[in-house]
């Protein structure tokens, strides 16, 4: 009786104790961000009031012009905390349009980041990758210049780019999910967990379907890619 009675105390508790697992893990994503994105803003400070700009692949390589300000210094590593969201356990290979058993932030090729900047406005050979349309971003804007920076998207974690959910992953892991919850920090310095759009219908010119941070959404969402 009183095994039965534990086993039965046990399986209310669960999805209790699961909940508050990830309440922390947001928590603590959130709270990343928020350093993530005054560092942002302090290298903006410290640069004429321009955000980053140093390369193609900026969205990625942010990370090295900010990451003195968060107290890192040499080679990037998974050990880096702060770049690190505990829910960051799988991602989603484009190539294979499957899910990997791998974080973000454990890949070298993420710059060992669960973090995105918002800054594919700097792509130039974006028609070899995307639809056929201009691509949204701050990168290399002055932060002046950002219009509505409540809405528009500074760093985020990388899931969102795409989007599917490292918080709420779906039962079958279904690649790419319109109103996938993920984190994301705006111009203005506050950080949130909302839904990012996703239009199935907007393609790659090979047919695959395109990732949400190409177009801006429509009316009713809590966020915007471009700065301007």
């Amino acid at each position: 009786m009183v095994i039965a009675v534990i086993a039965i105390l046990a399986a209310l508790m669960l999805p209790v104790l699961s909940s508050a697992k990830a309440k922390v893990r947001r928590t603590t994503c959130l709270n990343n961000l928020k350093q993530i994105n005054l560092a942002v803003h302090v290298y903006a400070g410290n640069n004429e009031d321009k955000l980053p700009n140093n390369g193609l692949g900026i969205y990625i390589t942010y990370k090295e012009s900010i990451k003195g300000d968060l107290g890192l210094h040499g080679s990037a590593s998974a050990q880096d905390e702060i770049f690190a969201c505990p829910a960051d356990t799988f991602c989603f290979d484009e190539n294979t349009a499957a899910y990997l058993p791998k974080g973000h932030h454990e890949q070298f090729g993420y710059d060992f980041s669960s973090y995105t900047f918002n800054g594919l406005n700097l792509l130039t050979n974006y028609r070899n990758l995307a639809y056929n349309g201009p691509l949204h971003g701050a990168g290399g804007q002055r932060l002046a210049s950002v219009k509505n920076p409540v809405k528009t998207v500074l760093v985020l974690e990388s899931a969102a780019f795409f989007p599917y959910s490292w918080h709420q992953p779906t039962s079958d892991q279904t690649p790419c999910l319109n109103d996938a919850k993920c984190m994301v920090s705006f111009a203005d310095n506050h950080a949130d967990y909302i839904k990012i759009f996703w239009d199935s219908s907007i393609r790659y010119p090979n047919g695959a379907a395109s990732i949400a941070a190409y177009y801006d959404p429509p009316a009713g969402y809590d966020y915007k890619w471009s700065g301007d």
